[in-house]
């Protein structure tokens, strides 16, 4: 069980495992001795998040993964962070005590807690001298937190493991890796894994791309310890939803599939320097327009050694 009231990604920004080393389908030895810029490095990994990054926008997952650009703190990221915080928390009470009114008093003290480690987090409420703002930031943090009690009874559950941290190689040599918020154990031994989301439910016809995460982690599990949940499930706080998903080895190799082309390709990407945007409706919400070609912007000097022609 993870131990951190926030639920980070490994290769996030800022230098995680992915940026540590050389992957092993990457560029030769000879090549890789070539000094990169700024001490950046190949990724050696892919966690959900980047690898949904990559299918939205290749330049977006260089930003993040390669370049480490900055981002700016989002209010409704960082209301999701706490949310998680005290769903993971209130489990470390008995049963009997884990109640809407005890979650709800978890919200402001797992808010202090993050802050204390990102100080940079209080920018979120500029001007806001009488704490109006921020009240009604915890309120909704509270109400999200209070829909979960509709949704599941946390004293009939005992998770296994709570913000579980997973990581397996590949028979191909790819690292998979990330953060499970929920690993439910039956009697008989079936598994479930749990995911909450503190936005809205996607349409029908966009759910897939919410599943993707989950097959991601059942393939972990899976390869991990060679059984394949049987379920999985997202909460979606936002919307009051539970959507549920059982995955069969077919599936799961299917996403292997998927994961093995798309590490391909950044791995053609990461050599070449070729890293192009792709311009969808979530443009609007992207921290790095002023770096982006489609934005009149140009990206950083690439950081990485170049092979074979490429480059933006």
């Amino acid at each position: 069980m993870g131990s951190s009231t926030e639920k980070t990604e490994v290769d996030a920004p800022g230098g995680g495992p992915e940026s540590a080393a050389v992957p092993a389908q990457g560029p030769a030895p000879a090549e890789a001795a070539v000094p990169a810029r700024g001490g950046a490095q190949p990724p050696v990994a892919l966690s959900p998040s980047r690898a949904s990054d990559f299918m939205q926008c290749p330049l977006l997952y260089r930003f993040r993964v390669i370049d480490k650009l900055p981002e700016k703190p989002s209010a409704a990221a960082t209301r999701g962070t706490v949310v998680h915080a005290v769903l993971e928390r209130l489990f470390d009470v008995p049963a009997g005590e884990r109640t809407a009114g005890e979650a709800r008093a978890l919200v402001p003290v797992e808010w202090e807690k993050l802050l204390a480690k990102r100080p940079e987090l209080a920018a979120l409420f500029p001007d806001d001298v009488d704490g109006a703002r921020l009240g009604q930031w915890l309120a909704e943090a509270e109400g999200l937190v209070d829909r979960w009690f509709t949704l599941e009874d946390p004293t009939r559950l005992e998770p296994a493991d709570r913000e579980l941290y997973v990581e397996t190689v590949l028979d191909s040599g790819l690292r998979l890796r990330g953060f499970i918020d929920r690993v439910d154990v039956a009697p008989t031994g079936e598994v479930r894994l749990v995911d909450y989301k503190t936005g809205k439910a996607p349409r029908p016809q966009f759910a897939e791309g919410a599943l993707f995460q989950m097959k991601f982690y059942a393939l972990v599990m899976w390869r991990l310890r060679g059984v394949v949940p049987r379920r999985l499930q997202l909460v979606y706080l936002g919307s009051g939803e539970v959507v549920t998903y059982d995955p069969g080895e077919a599936d799961l190799r299917a996403v292997e599939r998927k994961l093995l082309a798309l590490w391909e390709a950044i791995r053609l990407a990461t050599e070449t320097g070729d890293w192009r945007p792709r311009p969808t409706k979530l443009c609007g919400w992207c921290d790095h327009q002023a770096h982006c070609p489609e934005f009149g912007g140009t990206p950083p000097v690439y950081p990485l050694p170049v092979v074979g022609g490429g480059g933006d």
